[in-house]
């Protein structure tokens, strides 16, 4: 069972970070980019990362069958920051990101929070669920590489780097490449200095997307 009290380290941190979990969700999708951001919070950075449900849920099982602690339900607008990860989109699987885009109710909540989040990150599949809420048309973006024509089908300028950072869209490639995405948006607030030193805690050689300085 992994456990997720909140990481707040300041009474109102400068940055709120909301990760995505729902049933059948990748493990490492979820627990690799909240391990980068809980990390960079212990190391003095001003930041809160929860993990969220639509529902109140007691229990959250992944794809993997590992159970997860949600720290609250979604509200949009509540977070500087929504991460989504997917899961099960290429096996049409029947809890996971697929079975999610096609009940409706996490991309209606994606558009609705839109408005009001300064940034939208996509970990592996979870970009598919941002594509089906119409949050990514014809902007740059990647995903898992088993469903990277699906996401061109969506309208989507689809590249194939491992992060790819469009400004308030920022999206990843499969699984472990949610973690360079979580040390990417932790340099683009925090700094390149703090994100390496997350990195390097974490045994990880990064990757930046290839359009960063």
């Amino acid at each position: 069972m992994t456990s997720a009290s909140l990481a707040d380290h300041s009474p109102t941190p400068r940055l709120s970070i909301d990760v995505v979990i729902y049933d059948g969700v990748d493990e490492l999708d979820v627990v690799g980019p909240l391990e980068v951001f809980r990390r960079a919070a212990g190391r003095g950075a001003s930041l809160r990362a929860a993990l969220v449900t639509r529902t109140p849920q007691p229990t959250v099982l992944g794809a993997h069958g590992i159970g997860m602690l949600a720290d609250a339900v979604f509200e949009p607008g509540r977070a500087d920051v929504v991460v989504v990860p997917g899961g099960g989109w290429a096996a049409r699987a029947a809890t996971g990101a697929w079975a999610q885009a096609r009940q409706g109710d996490w991309p209606a909540l994606l558009r609705a929070a839109a408005s009001t989040t300064g940034l939208l990150a996509g970990v592996c599949t979870g970009t598919m669920l941002l594509a089906r809420a119409g949050l990514i048309g014809t902007r740059r973006a990647t995903t898992h590489h088993a469903v990277l024509t699906e996401l061109a089908a969506t309208g989507a300028t689809v590249l194939t780097d491992r992060v790819v950072d469009d400004g308030d869209l920022v999206t990843c490639g499969g699984v472990t490449s949610g973690i360079d995405l979580a040390l990417w948006l932790v340099e683009r607030e925090f700094g390149g200095s703090l994100a390496d030193d997350v990195a390097a805690g974490m045994a990880h050689t990064r990757t930046r997307p290839t359009t960063a300085d």
